[in-house]
């Protein structure tokens, strides 16, 4: 929960470097949180305001912190821009020296 908080707090943040960890904790609670809001209006009404409210809510940290996570493996941001390098950025190792992003982040704890 407390790399979710950081990205979260970082969400405006699109320089630097986001490692693995926290991109899939991020990305982990995120989707647990927009499960358990559809749940919420689904079993409470057909008003998706709330969903929607949080949707808005995570888009900018989320995007902010996939900027990032590209960053760390060495990638210009803009490459978010498509969805299949996306999803093979997953597989990709972190530059463990510093790279033109910033230096590499430190493993602590959030």
């Amino acid at each position: 929960m407390n790399w979710y908080i950081k990205a979260i707090k970082n969400y405006s943040t699109f320089s630097g470097r986001a490692k693995k960890r926290e991109y899939w904790w991020f990305t982990l609670f995120n989707g647990l949180i927009s499960i358990g809001v559809t749940l919420f209006a689904l079993l409470f009404g057909d008003d998706w305001i709330i969903s929607t409210i949080y949707s808005l809510f995570a888009f900018l940290p989320g995007l902010a912190v996939m900027v990032r996570r590209n960053h760390d493996a060495g990638y210009s941001g803009w490459w978010i821009l498509c969805p299949v390098f996306n999803l093979l950025l997953m597989f990709f190792k972190s530059e463990p020296e510093d790279n033109r992003f910033g230096p590499y982040p430190v493993e602590t704890q959030a």
